[in-house]
């Protein structure tokens, strides 16, 4: 089992402060919003001090870096402690990975790799999870599915047996000011909605709004966030 770390449970600790006091901001109980630790660039030994700290979720950007401290800490803690959430781009010759090994997948966003996951997922285990990525800013750099494209790219991930769709991921243009941070919030809220309405017939439960990070939970918690993944406020500057 993993020791106690004072440091990552205060970090934690601060940022689950803020969580709570946003929902309340927001009229909403903080025991929907769910915690993703963005542990990508730190060690194994980083994750085994934010379980003993209580923290369950963790998201990972890089696959080769992602199933060698998912190894690890599967050596030290009992199973089912970690639930593993990959929020990078994902290239082709790795869905195979993503899929034996991660619980979901937060950054689908085209059919073929979608398709692969769905092949690729381990006989006898529950549907794979998985979240759109959006790329709600229009940014060039950005991956992500563009909004006027979203409805179509749901209805066809919908029909893949071995996926459950269960809603969207964003990652706004970092930086914004705080009214473009909640204008681009809402509109993820009205695109979730949106397909909501769309699906509705076809018993998909479209649960998880995925936004907010360190620096703008608050704003993204507000206009509906239901996951914020947050790195540096629980492990620090990244590692390069």
């Amino acid at each position: 089992m993993a020791s106690l770390d004072a440091t990552t449970q205060a970090r934690l600790q601060r940022v689950r402060d803020r969580i709570e006091r946003a929902a309340r901001a927001a009229g909403r109980d903080p025991q929907t919003i769910a915690l993703v630790a963005v542990s990508k660039t730190f060690g194994a030994d980083r994750i085994r001090q934010a379980v003993a700290a209580g923290q369950r979720r963790f998201g990972e950007n890089y696959v080769q870096e992602a199933l060698a401290k998912i190894a690890e800490v599967a050596r030290t803690e009992p199973v089912q402690t970690a639930e593993w959430h990959f929020i990078g781009p994902i290239q082709s010759n790795k869905t195979r990975e993503l899929a034996e090994r991660f619980d979901w997948i937060q950054s689908l966003d085209r059919l073929k790799i979608a398709q692969r996951l769905c092949q690729q997922v381990p006989a006898g285990r529950p549907p794979l999870n998985v979240l759109l990525q959006v790329n709600i800013s229009g940014e060039a750099s950005k991956h992500g599915v563009a909004p006027h494209q979203l409805s179509e790219l749901a209805s066809q991930v919908v029909g893949l047996v071995r996926l459950r769709l269960r809603g969207l991921m964003a990652i706004p243009e970092p930086g914004a000011d705080p009214a473009r941070q909640h204008a681009s919030f809402a509109k993820m809220r009205e695109l979730l909605g949106q397909l909501r309405r769309e699906l509705g017939g076809s018993g998909v439960d479209l649960d998880t709004l995925s936004m907010g990070m360190s620096d703008d939970l608050e704003a993204a918690i507000a206009e509906g966030s239901t996951m914020v993944r947050v790195g540096t406020a629980i492990f620090g500057a990244r590692k390069q």
